[in-house]
């Protein structure tokens, strides 16, 4: 039994009021808020454990050392990857990202190499992938969305050709909230012999995710989206990809023996992180998915396709209120204008005196709402403490807009 109250009421900042208002958080799809489990992990690793990880033999160094390497098991288990060594972890998904684009992809493209990208992408899967286009000639190929912001498989693997070297592809739009059948391209990709991408920022938070079932080659999370700390993350990389990778950053950690002449690297995934890491947020990160996995993915799932149907009726009736993306299927994040030219920001500082926060803005998906002909959105993004009855504060406060803008 999904106890909403009982989760709630481990989110302090929940029981706070903005502007008057009991706080209604809707920005969950840009950063969600921090259950006390975690606050207490975070605040316990810095006031009674915290030292450098892997350096030293004292106390201390064991205790954050055992807590920080038992993270990747954590992050294992969440993702159903076959070995705690394809764990690789860094400060976020855009880290990870930029990790495989400069350490796989770039020593091994050249001019006229081809990306195959969707158009729903987040800027984390597109600028690093324009790098390799300026500097190295790569070429882009984009697949479009239909009018209900579904992503159609078979179009992805049939933009795939002789020249394509990796298809990166998002697993949930942060914009339009669509799911995309990942394992249906990795299927399609892996047949033609195309490694496969997949940012799972938004729907690791929100689904179980088995990359063994999904056969993608590289999966990327982060963690201040999965109700744990910022500057925590994680990306999983297929042993065979890893044998194929140089080391992105150089420094303390990734090495094995270093001479005035030479140096040999340490065994994946040690080759890929250079320098002191993010201890206590990598720690944090662990209490966070434990948390989660405690509460039960498919229980959070069920919840939040609960909280979908109940705003898909709501806002589904303010026939002045345009929405993006209709997939029957997708994730509980609505994308909106209003009717009458009121721009996002406006309406955004509207909900916010009711206490309501929301996104306003690109969402880091430029080329998205290129494609959507529209220059911003408002963007309400539901997580796993959201209730029915925030849907309706939403309604109400959207209605008190349109009053005002319509």
């Amino acid at each position: 039994m999904y106890d909403i109250d009982q989760v709630r009421a481990q989110f302090p900042i929940l029981s706070r009021e903005i502007n008057g208002k009991p706080l209604v958080y809707l920005d969950n799809g840009a950063s969600a808020q921090k259950p006390q489990v975690v606050i207490d992990a975070i605040t316990r690793g810095y006031a009674e454990e915290y030292s450098n990880v892997h350096r030293g033999l004292h106390t201390l160094s064991t205790i954050a050392t055992e807590k920080y390497e038992g993270v990747r098991e954590v992050v294992r288990r969440f993702l159903n990857a076959p070995s705690q060594d394809e764990i690789v972890f860094n400060t976020g998904t855009t880290e990870g990202i930029n990790m495989i684009a400069y350490g796989w992809a770039m020593p091994r493209m050249e001019a006229g190499d081809e990306i195959v990208l969707s158009i729903m992408e987040h800027h984390a899967n597109i600028v690093p992938w324009h790098f390799l286009r300026e500097r190295q000639g790569v070429v882009i190929k984009w697949v479009e969305t239909d009018a209900n912001g579904d992503l159609d498989p078979q179009a992805v693997i049939d933009a795939i050709g002789p020249k394509t070297k990796l298809v990166a592809v998002t697993h949930m739009s942060n914009v339009l909230g669509t799911v995309v059948d990942v394992k249906a391209i990795c299927d399609g990709a892996r047949a033609k012999g195309v490694p496969v991408l997949v940012d799972g920022s938004q729907a690791a938070v929100h689904q179980p995710v088995d990359v063994q079932e999904i056969g993608c080659d590289f999966y990327a999370i982060t963690g201040h989206k999965l109700y744990g700390p910022s500057g925590s993350g994680a990306i999983f990389v297929k042993r065979e990809r890893m044998a194929e990778m140089r080391p992105f950053m150089g420094g303390g950690d990734m090495i094995d023996q270093v001479t005035r002449d030479e140096i040999t690297y340490n065994v994946p995934p040690m080759k890929f992180e250079a320098g002191t890491p993010s201890i206590v947020s990598t720690i944090g990160m662990g209490v966070a998915i434990d948390w989660m996995m405690d509460l039960g993915m498919e229980a959070i799932a069920a919840h939040e396709r609960s909280l979908r149907d109940h705003a898909v009726a709501r806002l589904g009736g303010l026939n002045w209120l345009n929405l993006q993306g209709r997939s029957a299927g997708k994730g509980a994040i609505f994308s909106f204008t209003i009717e009458g030219g009121a721009h996002a920001h406006d309406i955004s500082t509207v909900l916010d005196k009711k206490g309501i926060a929301v996104r306003a803005g690109t969402h880091c998906a430029m080329p998205l709402m290129q494609h959507l002909g529209v220059g911003a959105t408002c963007r309400a993004s539901f997580g796993l403490y959201n209730t029915p009855a925030e849907v309706d504060r939403l309604v109400e406060a959207l209605e008190l807009c349109h009053d005002l803008f319509g």
